[in-house]
């Protein structure tokens, strides 16, 4: 990978990217309220589960095909899956989180001028849009390998995911790095899974966490919008 594809895989993977991640938990606010994360051991198996559960059979290959058919520039199976991933969402809140994201990160990759004039268009044509659509249109702007972009979104989730678990339980940093760093194997093996995942295979079954996330929809504290 050369030196400018690497900083703009850092800077998609960034906390510091203005698409309002820092503000969702993911269904993790609403586990520690059922007291299925109590301390830093049961947040990092949460954490972990979500990852090779969750997101490596469902999210992570989606990203992975949409990056594909952003380079083929498949304009109707772009907005095809992105409306199936959208439908997926198991509770409202899960459905606005990934429709702001894409929307905020639509609006840098329009906004910064990412990518060709044509893909734009069609990026700007799919509303709503789902978080991965657009990070996966952005991937594609910089020429970012696909293991490295999914590398990228996993870890970021990951990393967000730990900080939620540092306000929410809440733990000391440095049991929120040991969540991050234990982590590292589990991400590369989610991303070759997900790379190994055909389009009929993609699977968004989780029971569990669609209950917790519109239990938390009602939550009477909470610190997170999902």
């Amino acid at each position: 990978m050369r030196i400018a594809e690497l900083t703009a895989l850092l800077h998609l993977a960034s906390p510091a990217l203005p698409i309002g991640a820092f503000s969702y938990s993911q269904g993790l606010e609403a586990a520690i309220e059922a007291h299925l994360i109590t301390d830093a051991d049961s947040a990092r198996d949460w954490i972990a589960s979500g990852l090779t559960n969750v997101l490596a059979l469902g999210e992570l290959p989606f990203l992975a095909h949409q990056i594909e058919r952003w380079h083929a520039h498949d304009a109707a199976g772009l907005a095809l899956a992105n409306s199936e991933f959208l439908a997926s969402r198991e509770s409202a809140e899960l459905r606005r989180e990934t429709e702001q994201m894409g929307w905020s990160l639509r609006q840098l990759c329009v906004s910064l001028e990412w990518g060709d004039a044509d893909r734009r268009a069609t990026l700007a044509a799919m509303t709503p849009l789902a978080q991965p659509t657009a990070f996966a249109y952005a991937s594609f702007a910089h020429d970012v390998p696909a293991d490295a972009a999914l590398a990228a979104y996993a870890f970021s989730w990951v990393e967000n995911q730990a900080a939620a678990a540092l306000k929410a339980v809440p733990l000391g940093q440095l049991a929120g790095q040991r969540i991050i760093v234990a982590l590292r194997g589990p991400i590369d093996a989610a991303v070759q899974r997900a790379l190994a995942t055909a389009p009929d295979d993609i699977n968004t079954f989780a029971p569990q966490l669609g209950i917790l996330s519109a239990r938390h929809e009602s939550q009477y504290s909470r610190l997170f919008r999902s």
